[in-house]
């Protein structure tokens, strides 16, 4: 089996047990206009551990389904909010 995309982002919310949700924000430069967009995105991530919060950046890693909208895993805390 290959390996699957992986992502890094800012984790946005901790309410829930095991999952997380990461905003994950690209800038890109407009084709014709030339400005520079920021676009964004939410995704749910699962973590075991409860390990990260709010604030911090962490690499996310795609996998199995796990729930209706899960599809995403927190393979590790990159930065810690202090």
């Amino acid at each position: 089996m290959g390996e699957g995309k992986s992502r890094e982002g800012v984790v946005v919310s901790d309410a829930m047990q095991k999952t997380r949700v990461v905003k994950i924000e690209r800038v890109f430069r407009h084709p014709r206009y030339q400005r520079v967009i920021r676009m964004s995105k939410k995704l749910k991530a699962h973590d075991e551990s409860n390990a990260s919060r709010v604030g911090d950046r962490v690499l996310i890693e795609e996998t199995r389904p796990m729930s209706k909208e899960k599809r995403w895993r927190i393979r590790k805390v990159l930065s810690r909010v202090s």
